[in-house]
């Protein structure tokens, strides 16, 4: 794929993947860029005891060209969605964000489904837009 096509597809953002990783002790940053088994093990190491966590300062630009590549652009900004999940998903509007009302507002009286229903999310949200956006490309 060429850099216009690369660039026409940017699904994702550095800027937004090196604000993730300031915490990226957590594993956010990996989460973002579609790397949940790596964001887990980020998680449950902190950032493999720091070490991953700095060695993914460089390995950022990488992480946002192959989400670039993996996923499909489209009206629903992923960058958006994973800031309403990272920060307000419990409330699940990253899921009426998405078009998702009847379990946005399950979220939102459960508590983000007892919050098996985030961490489900924090696995699955890119392929849940990228899938969309694949629908919407092919029924017009």
């Amino acid at each position: 794929m060429s850099h216009t096509a690369v660039a026409a597809n940017d699904t994702h953002s550095k800027v937004v993947g090196y604000l993730l990783w300031i915490f990226g002790f957590t594993g956010s940053h990996r989460f973002y860029y579609g790397k949940p088994i790596t964001g887990t093990i980020w998680f449950f190491t902190l950032g493999l005891l720091g070490i991953g966590w700095l060695v993914d300062f460089f390995l950022i630009p990488l992480m946002d060209r192959q989400a670039d590549l993996r996923f499909q652009a489209g009206p629903t900004s992923y960058t958006l969605a994973w800031i309403l999940l990272t920060f307000l998903g419990i409330f699940g509007l990253h899921r009426m964000y998405m078009g998702k009302w009847l379990t946005g507002l399950l979220y939102l009286v459960t508590g983000g489904l007892f919050m098996l229903g985030i961490l489900y999310d924090f696995w699955t949200l890119n392929d849940q837009i990228s899938m969309k956006h694949a629908r919407r490309d092919l029924f017009g």
